[in-house]
C-alpha cells in the first residue's frame, strides 16, 4: 500500500492506494486504487484525483488519461457522454448509491479541456480518475468493461522530477542510455546573434507539438536555418506590431462610435453633457483624490453653483465602452432617494467622465466594520440603511419601465449622504431587461466574490434573474450584522461556512451578541439576520422579492420564521431539495397579515 500525498498538491485524493508495478527504467510507479474491485464493474474509485492535484500537471497528463465519472438525471444525447451500462443493479458498490432513476456517463479528457456548453444542465460530476496511458485506453468507448479494466490497470506516477531539482535553469535534465540522470546546458536558452540555433533545438520543439522526428544529426549546419528563422522572427514581429495597431486603433474607434451612437439615440434621457476642459476645472486640475478602483479613480469636485460633487475618470474599458454606457443608461433615467444621483457625464473620445452627488460620509464599507470586528454604528442607523438599501433595490426592480439588474450590490457600492442615507451606486455591471422577463441571459458571469448568487455559478438550481440582486443583499446584510465577511467564506470545512453557523445558533435559542445593546437592538439584530438568511438561500425561487424584503424589515419580527439552511454548494444540499423546479408555496416567509403558521407565495417573475 502507498500514500500519494506526497506527489500531490494539497493532500487532495491522498489515501491508501495499492502498488501494482514499479519501473526503474523510466522512474515511475503504477498504482491501483482500492475501491476498485475486478469482480465487480460496476465498482468506483475511492479517490477523486485529477491532473492539477499534482506539481507537474503536464508530465502527468502524457502518462496518463482522466477518466470522469458523472451522474446525470436525465438521458444525455452527446458523443463526450459515454453510457457505461453498469454490470449489477444490485451491486453495493460506490455507483448504486446513486437513485435508480438517475444515469451514469464517463468522460474521457481533461476536465478543465470542457467548455461551459458541454455540460449538461442534469449532470453532476461524481469522481475523476486517472488511468493509465500505457494501459488498455484505446478501447475506452467501447463499453463499461473497458473501462474499469483500464482503471484496474492502475495510473503512472514518476520520482523523476526529484533527480532534477540540481539542475540549473539553463540547464535541462536528462536520461543518458545506462538509465543515469545527469543535467546539461540547454541549446534553446540563449538566442542572439550570429542568431544560430542548433537542430537540437528544433527537434525538441517539433517534439513537443508532437511532431514525430527522429534522429536528426546535431552536426547539420545551423548557418542556413540561422538566417531563415531570423528573418521569419524579424519579419513577424513587424507583421504582428503592424496588426495589433490596426486592431486596437478600429477597436477604440468603435468604441468611440458605439458611445456617440447610445447617447444620440438617447439624447432626451441623458443629464447634463460636460467637456473634459470643464471636469479638470471642476477638480481644480484633480486635485483632491478620494479613491481608487479598477474602474479609474473619483475625485472631489465642484460646480460653478457651488454644489459639491464626486467625479469618477473611467480608466480600463470594455472593449466597445459598455460599462459607461450600462453606467449612464441605467443611472441617468433614475430618480430615487436612495440611488445615487448621476448629474452630468464626459464622452470626449477616450476621455470619459461621470459626475455624482457628492456623499461626505462615503461608503458603507468604512462603517460596517470597526477595526476591532464589532458593529460601529447603531444598530437603529444600522436597520435604517438596510431598509433604505431595500427600497432603491426594489425601485431598481419594478420602479422604472425597465428591469435593472445590479448585479454588484455590496458595501462599497453603497454611498451614505450626510444624513446617513443609503444610496445605491456603481451601475458599471448592471443591465437592463424588460419587466416581463422572469429569467435574463448573461455571457458570463459578474459581481464580487463573495456577493455573488450561486446561480451564476450552477446552472441546474436556476435561472439568473432578480433575484441574483437578493442574495447580494443578504450577504450584505450579514456583515452589517457583524456576523463575518463574506470574502473567502469557504474554510477547511464546509461545517464553518458562517451562515451555516449563525443558522444553527439562532436555531438552538441562542441570544444575538451586540455589544452594549439593548433587548430592542437586539431583537432588531436578530431580524436582519433572518432576512438575511432567507435572502441567501440557495436556489432562487427560495429566495424572496425585494419587495418582500422591504416588507419583512418594515413588519412584525414576531411573524418572521426560520428559513431553511443555507448551504456554500448545492452539493451539500439534500437530494429532494435539487431538483430545477421548487414550488414557490413551500417556501415559509410571512407577510402582514400572517397569523400563527406562515405561508405565503413568492412571485418568481
Amino acid at each position: 500500500m502507498l500514500n500519494i500525498s506526497y506527489w500531490t498538491r494539497s493532500g487532495s485524493g491522498s489515501g491508501s492506494y495499492l502498488v501494482e508495478a514499479i519501473n526503474y527504467d523510466n522512474f515511475t510507479i503504477r498504482v491501483v486504487d482500492p475501491g476498485l474491485d475486478k469482480d465487480n464493474c460496476s465498482s468506483l474509485p475511492l479517490h477523486s484525483l485529477s491532473f492539477y492535484d499534482f506539481y507537474t500537471s503536464l508530465q502527468y497528463r502524457k502518462l496518463n488519461t482522466a477518466v470522469i465519472v458523472t451522474s446525470c438525471a436525465a438521458p444525455v444525447n452527446s458523443a463526450l457522454y459515454i453510457d457505461t451500462n453498469f454490470c449489477s443493479k444490485n451491486s453495493t458498490s460506490v455507483s448504486n448509491s446513486l437513485m435508480q432513476d438517475h444515469y451514469s456517463y464517463v468522460v474521457i479528457g481533461d476536465p478543465m479541456m470542457l467548455t461551459v456548453s458541454d455540460v449538461e444542465d442534469s449532470c453532476s460530476i461524481d469522481v475523476v480518475a486517472l488511468a493509465s496511458s500505457r494501459g488498455p485506453i484505446n478501447d475506452l468507448r467501447n463499453s463499461s468493461t473497458s473501462i474499469h479494466d483500464a482503471l484496474l490497470y492502475g495510473f503512472e506516477l514518476t520520482w523523476f522530477g526529484v533527480y532534477c531539482t540540481k539542475c540549473k535553469t539553463y540547464e535541462e535534465c536528462y536520461v543518458d542510455k545506462n538509465y543515469n540522470v545527469g543535467c546539461r546546458r540547454s541549446s534553446c536558452t540563449v538566442f542572439k546573434p550570429p542568431f544560430k540555433i542548433s537542430l537540437s533545438c528544433l527537434f525538441r520543439v517539433l517534439k513537443e507539438n508532437a511532431v514525430e522526428v527522429r534522429h536528426i544529426s546535431r552536426e547539420i549546419s545551423s548557418k542556413i536555418i540561422g538566417p531563415i528563422l531570423a528573418a521569419r522572427f524579424f519579419f513577424g514581429f513587424l507583421g504582428v506590431s503592424a496588426l495589433l495597431v490596426y486592431k486596437l486603433r478600429r477597436r477604440h474607434l468603435s468604441m468611440y462610435g458605439s458611445i456617440e451612437d447610445f447617447l444620440q439615440n438617447h439624447n432626451d434621457l441623458m443629464p447634463i453633457r460636460y467637456g473634459y476642459p470643464d471636469i479638470k476645472k471642476m477638480t481644480n486640475n484633480f486635485k483632491d483624490k478620494l479613491g481608487e478602483g479598477g474602474y479609474g479613480s473619483v475625485y472631489k469636485g465642484k460646480l460653478r453653483s457651488g454644489g459639491l460633487v464626486a467625479i469618477k475618470i473611467l480608466g480600463k474599458s470594455s472593449a466597445n465602452g459598455q460599462d459607461f454606457i450600462n453606467e449612464v443608461a441605467t443611472i441617468g433615467r433614475i430618480h430615487h432617494v436612495n440611488v445615487v444621483q448621476l448629474i452630468g457625464f464626459c464622452a470626449e473620445r477616450s476621455k470619459r467622465a461621470l459626475v455624482y452627488d457628492f456623499m461626505p460620509n462615503g461608503s458603507l464599507e468604512k462603517y460596517a466594520f470597526s477595526r476591532e470586528g464589532n458593529i460601529s454604528m447603531s444598530c437603529e442607523q444600522m436597520y435604517e440603511i438596510s431598509l433604505g438599501v431595500a427600497r432603491g433595490i426594489d425601485y431598481l426592480h419594478r420602479g422604472c419601465d425597465m428591469q435593472i439588474l445590479h448585479f454588484d450590490i455590496k458595501p462599497h457600492n453603497i454611498l451614505l449622504d450626510e444624513n446617513f442615507t443609503p444610496k445605491v451606486s456603481d451601475f458599471g455591471l448592471a443591465k437592463l431587461y424588460s419587466t416581463d422577463d422572469s429569467i435574463v441571459s448573461l455571457t458570463a458571469a459578474r459581481g464580487t466574490i463573495g456577493y455573488m448568487a450561486p446561480e451564476l455559478f450552477y446552472k441546474n438550481i436556476g435561472g439568473v434573474s432578480y433575484k441574483a440582486d437578493v442574495y447580494s443583499f443578504g450577504m450584505l446584510l450579514m456583515e452589517m450584522t457583524g456576523k463575518k465577511k463574506t470574502l473567502n467564506a469557504r474554510t477547511d470545512h464546509s461545517s464553518e461556512y458562517f451562515p451555516s453557523c449563525v443558522y444553527d445558533q439562532l436555531s438552538e435559542g441562542k441570544i444575538v451578541e451586540v455589544v452594549d445593546a439593548s433587548e430592542e437592538e437586539r431583537e432588531m439584530v436578530k431580524k436582519m439576520i433572518i432576512i438575511a438568511l432567507w435572502c441567501i438561500q440557495m436556489k432562487p425561487s427560495d429566495r424572496p422579492s425585494m419587495n418582500k424584503v422591504v416588507e419583512m424589515l418594515e413588519g412584525n419580527d414576531e411573524l418572521l420564521q426560520m428559513p431553511p439552511k443555507p448551504f456554500l454548494y448545492p452539493q451539500e444540499m439534500p437530494s429532494e431539495d435539487l431538483g430545477a423546479n421548487t414550488d414557490p408555496e413551500e417556501s415559509m416567509i410571512p407577510t402582514d397579515d400572517s397569523t400563527n403558521s406562515i405561508t405565503s407565495d413568492i412571485n418568481t417573475n
